[in-house]
């Protein structure tokens, strides 16, 4: 997590250390009465640090030691808790420490009676490394881009920061320019930097993107996202297509260095041309932080979730990074079978090689993988007892099947898994 932070008063709070792990343990409590549906008890909830030195036993994927590693995992720390938990049934109480450690009194609250988490109340003056917890998963988002949201121009006053539906997109990019601005010699050459940077990637995506710019309405106090093609038009954001928008809030999202965290996208590749998926993907890869580069504010600390339904993503994305949902039946401890979600990787990635180490973790079979990367398969002629073609008798002299394209002659030898004696 990022090592400063401001609390809900405004507070600047500085972290004694930068990787934790937290974790928490929830009890339904029922509730007898009409009235209620019942609750949920906080049974567990613990906040520890992991050192520099323990980093390697929980960052298993591979990066660089001593570049990355070494610029995320800051400081250090002796006293294992920043939350504990102790005690048992009604005399469980959960503790806040305090940065200090021992020297620190910890502040004990009953778990039976709290209404929610302790971490939800922490502040920059008692317990800042806690807080920075908070803000890191506060910070966490899911971005349901709408291209209503991502056409709207935005006032001179809005926000400066990509919302989770891509309002503010104009707003944003116009504060990315200026933000460059301040910090440059040649103010204009760093605004035109920002926009030259988005008109690149879009270019990625439509070959014949020339510029990206901002349009200020001083009259009316708007901020109008407008993309100019190799022909001299300019075209208005409510003119674009819902794919160019998400493309363009995913290059402006990749250039600002507060966003940070986790980001999760459902089906990127919605609106998107299929010869342009790799483009996609690949500003996606590079919205991700960098782990063979330092931490930095070129290089902040983001993750990037996707879910997808598409072939032509899974077949494209990185080995490690894919993890397949599905449905198997488990049996909960009272006995009773149930459909849950597993995840499973694929056979010699480093989950399957080092997670396994220590726990259970399922791959997937590679036989199941296949057909889903190939959904739709030709029909294959049959071949009789003395190696003929087969020939359909079943369909009536005037009923004709039509002919899908995978059904083509000039389609299937190029098709994989077609048998070479058919084509």
């Amino acid at each position: 997590m990022p090592g400063e932070g401001v609390d809900d008063l405004g507070q600047t709070a500085k972290a004694s250390i930068t990787f934790l792990r937290y974790s928490i343990e929830l009890a339904y409590r029922q509730d007898n009465s009409l009235r209620s549906l019942g609750s949920l008890e906080l049974l567990k909830e613990e906040l520890v640090h992991i050192n520099l030195g323990d980093a390697p036993k929980h960052l298993l994927f591979n990066h660089k030691a001593k570049t990355w590693r070494k610029s995320a995992v800051k400081g250090q720390r002796r006293v294992p808790y920043f939350i504990s938990t102790e005690g048992e049934g009604t005399n469980r109480v959960i503790k806040l420490h305090q940065d200090g450690g021992s020297s620190g009194r910890a502040l004990a609250r009953s778990a039976a009676d709290l209404p929610r988490t302790v971490l939800s109340v922490t502040n920059a003056a008692e317990s800042p490394t806690a807080l920075l917890a908070r803000r890191e998963m506060q910070s966490w988002q899911l971005l349901q881009l709408e291209p209503s949201s991502l056409r709207q121009p935005d006032e001179f006053t809005a926000p400066t920061k990509l919302g989770t539906d891509g309002s503010h997109l104009a707003s944003t990019l116009y504060h990315l320019a200026r933000l460059r601005k301040n910090l440059r010699q040649s103010d204009q050459e760093a605004e035109a930097q920002v926009y030259a940077q988005v008109a690149g990637r879009l270019a990625e995506l439509l070959d014949d993107v020339e510029e990206v710019g901002i349009e200020r309405d001083d009259r009316r106090e708007l901020l109008t996202l407008m993309v100019t093609t190799r022909d001299g038009t300019t075209h208005p954001a409510r003119s674009l297509s819902d794919g160019t928008m998400r493309f363009l809030a995913l290059a402006v999202l990749e250039l600002d260095p507060e966003a940070q965290g986790l980001l999760c996208l459902e089906e990127p590749e919605n609106g998107i041309h299929p010869e342009r998926i790799p483009k996609i993907l690949e500003l996606l890869q590079d919205i991700a932080t960098d782990v063979e580069e330092p931490v930095d504010q070129d290089n902040p600390l983001r993750q990037v979730i996707i879910n997808t339904h598409s072939p032509a993503v899974v077949q494209q994305v990185p080995e490690d990074s894919l993890l397949v949902a599905e449905l198997k039946e488990e049996k909960a401890p009272s006995g009773q079978l149930f459909k849950g979600v597993r995840f499973s990787c694929l056979p010699n990635t480093w989950r399957h090689l080092k997670v396994a180490e220590t726990e259970t973790i399922s791959t997937v079979p590679l036989g199941k993988l296949l057909a889903y990367l190939n959904p739709v398969s030709p029909e294959q002629p049959e071949l009789n007892g003395n190696g003929q073609l087969e020939t359909n008798l079943s369909l009536k002299p005037t009923q004709s099947k039509k002919r899908r394209v995978l059904d083509r002659e000039d389609i299937q030898p190029l098709i994989l898994g077609f048998p070479k004696e058919f084509v």
